[in-house]
């Protein structure tokens, strides 16, 4: 399989089941930022600090090709199966999170990113999947996206959030508050 096709040089790219749209498409957006979030996770993945959690990110990882496979059809277009969400991997974020949370210090304060280089690797993925759920839901406002899909972006944001805090105590990291200046 040759790594180039010339079929976009003209600005457009074909969807799963062989529509063609503009590059610029917005489905096109949401399914890029959902990859360029899975290239973050693969940077967060390789951090040292996160050795005990590889299986647990590869899920994630291979979750997110699920979201953007499913991003990546015209609905009703395809006749290809896609792979699928579940509850259950929803579930998984959330123990995650719960476990995380629960050996940490309460949070009373908003949290400023940074602290450690592997830190900050992290507040950027969570950032670039606060901006995926975004994109998925003007999606979803013009065309047909799973809930699921939404809701998992949610969540992993949330579980990314939780992972900042984690690996900030693990690595003896200072984790600085906000403090508004009023």
């Amino acid at each position: 399989m040759k790594i180039y096709t010339k079929t976009g040089d003209k600005g457009t790219t074909a969807l799963i089941g062989g529509t063609r749209v503009s590059k610029a498409d917005l489905r096109i957006d949401a399914y890029g930022t959902v990859d360029e979030l899975n290239s973050y996770i693969g940077l967060v993945r390789d951090q040292e600090v996160n050795n005990s959690r590889l299986d647990v990110l590869k899920e994630i990882q291979d979750r997110l090709f699920t979201i953007g496979a499913l991003l990546a059809t015209d609905p009703g277009k395809s006749k290809m199966k896609t792979p699928d969400l579940h509850e259950e991997d929803i579930t998984l974020l959330e123990q995650e999170i719960d476990a995380y949370t629960a050996e940490v210090p309460p949070l009373r304060a908003f949290i400023l990113p940074g602290g450690h280089q592997s830190v900050s690797f992290c507040h950027v993925a969570r950032c670039v999947c606060r901006r995926a759920e975004r994109l998925a839901i003007s999606l979803q406002q013009v065309s047909e996206v799973d809930d699921l899909v939404i809701k998992y972006l949610n969540r992993l944001s949330d579980y990314l959030f939780a992972l900042c805090r984690k690996m900030t105590q693990e690595l003896g990291a200072e984790e600085v508050t906000w403090k508004p200046r009023v």
